[in-house]
């Protein structure tokens, strides 16, 4: 059901209009008068507006003027003669969304005001889901005023402007995908659209149809062509998330994108162009993955025209109190109660733990804080329920043993996000930077340790 205005001097037309969209349960007013007409319609009485062409004081012309200088957005179907559609288009033009040539059928006339009755609607849920969005990127925002933040604020801002390539590296977890979103945000490119890409989530055949699409039948279940991200982002950005775990072959057809701005869809031979900013993100060191032949050096070069550099959250000493209460206050708000506060003593242990998983890991810890903590405080026995034996240490090398300390640290944070992914190697080695084979051998080698150390404290019987 819709609210709908019809305007015509006609009353017999009027009389029409009106029986039609009542049958199909819309709510008709209806108007002799265009002047009062567009008085009704500028205070945004009606989801739609139905209006002749040819009226005296004010014709359909004029009506679509002065409801469009008003900023009123309502949708608007001319009806016309057959004689007057070239003064129907030029309406199209002042911001009608369609004509109905006069005479027509109800049936005809219902179509037209369904269609633009879910037009107008899909329109509103669009603007909805931008301002969302927008509140969104708003509410995820890059936190702290320490001298790394105000270096990397200074970077972005600086990167922004340009239309060069972004390489955002950083330890997972740092908020490489927000210092993306503000490189875009603040770029000539903001008001086009923003598309994201995960390397690692795909297989590099999956990943290729991914970016630059495929043609239909190109690979079975190709059952339709397909526009890959390069060309949906045509004169915005892309970003390239997780970029050194690029396939090779699929690297060597990126470079030529970023060169040339020129690629094929999967299956064709027809060379597409693109004009796309490219922000790429990565965990690894790249100069690294290139020396072991797993990055070509090309590409790194070519992505590494810009390049930012995220501190982990071990660094930035200054913006944790900022962090903690921004993260708490966000959490408090999305659950709809009152903001924690933390406890002197709860601080102590929150700033000496490591956060191997930095900023990410502190986002979670707050929200299992907003999520179980009963009383207005967190309190350090909550800490260090959280955190584990870390949080309870009483200095930073408490429990370590002499002459093995490096050793010990390595075995602490191996342990510490081994259970951080619930005992998943895979992950846990990812985030390490080392191989799951290494990852493996050291655990055998620590049980085995543990054992001997064991059977070594194991009291002999005398007989």
């Amino acid at each position: 059901m819709a609210r709908v205005c019809v305007v015509d001097d006609q009353a017999v037309m009027r009389d029409s209009v009106a029986a039609a969209l009542e049958r199909a349960d819309h709510v008709v007013t209806t108007f002799a008068d265009p002047v009062e007409a567009s008085e009704r319609i500028n205070a945004k009485c009606f989801d739609l507006v139905l209006t002749d062409l040819r009226m005296p004081k004010l014709d359909g012309l004029g009506l679509i003027r002065a409801v469009r200088e008003a900023k009123c957005d309502v949708p608007i179907i001319v009806m016309t003669a057959y004689g007057s559609v070239p003064t129907a288009v030029e309406a199209m033009r002042l911001g009608a969304v369609d004509f109905a040539q006069k005479p027509f059928e109800a049936d005809s006339l219902e179509i037209k005001v369904d269609r633009a009755l879910l037009h107008q609607r899909l329109r509103t849920e669009n603007e909805a889901l931008r301002t969302s969005l927008h509140d969104l990127r708003k509410d995820r925002r890059m936190v702290g005023n320490g001298p790394e933040m105000a270096r990397l604020r200074q970077q972005i801002d600086q990167y922004a402007a340009s239309d060069a390539t972004v390489l955002i590296t950083g330890e997972s977890g740092t908020g490489k995908e927000l210092a993306a979103a503000a490189v875009y945000e603040g770029s000539p490119r903001c008001d086009r659209p923003m598309l994201c890409v995960n390397c690692a989530a795909l297989s590099a055949n999956l990943l290729e149809s991914e970016l630059f699409g495929h043609e239909r039948g190109a690979f079975t279940g190709a059952d339709r062509m397909r526009r890959g991200r390069f060309e949906l982002a045509d004169g915005g950005t892309l970003l390239l998330d997780e970029v050194s775990e690029m396939a090779l072959p699929l690297q060597a057809k990126l470079l030529r994108v970023l060169q040339e701005g020129e690629f094929e869809r999967v299956g064709s031979s027809v060379t597409q162009r693109a004009d796309v900013r490219v922000i790429a993100t990565t965990n690894r060191s790249l100069g690294a993955w290139v020396a072991k032949k797993r990055f070509r050096a090309d590409l790194f070069f070519r992505l590494n025209v810009l390049p930012v550099s995220l501190p982990p959250l071990r660094e930035r000493h200054e913006d944790f109190p900022m962090l903690v209460e921004y993260f708490l206050s966000r959490m408090a708000r999305q659950m709809g109660r009152t903001p924690l506060v933390v406890e002197p003593e709860a601080m102590e242990p929150l700033r000496r733990y490591g956060w191997p998983g930095n900023i990410r890991e502190l986002e979670n810890i707050c929200q299992r804080a907003v999520a179980t903590v009963t009383g207005a405080a967190i309190r350090r026995e909550d800490v260090n329920q959280w955190l584990g034996s870390e949080g309870a240490d009483t200095g930073p090398s408490a429990g370590l043993r002499p002459g093995r300390m490096l050793e010990d640290m390595e075995r602490r944070l191996i342990e510490r996000t081994l259970k951080q992914f619930d005992g998943h190697r895979v992950k846990t080695a990812k985030l390490l930077g080392m191989g799951v084979r290494t990852l493996g051998l050291k655990l055998k080698q620590w049980r085995e340790q543990d054992a001997a150390t064991v059977d070594a404290e194991m009291p002999v019987a005398v007989g």
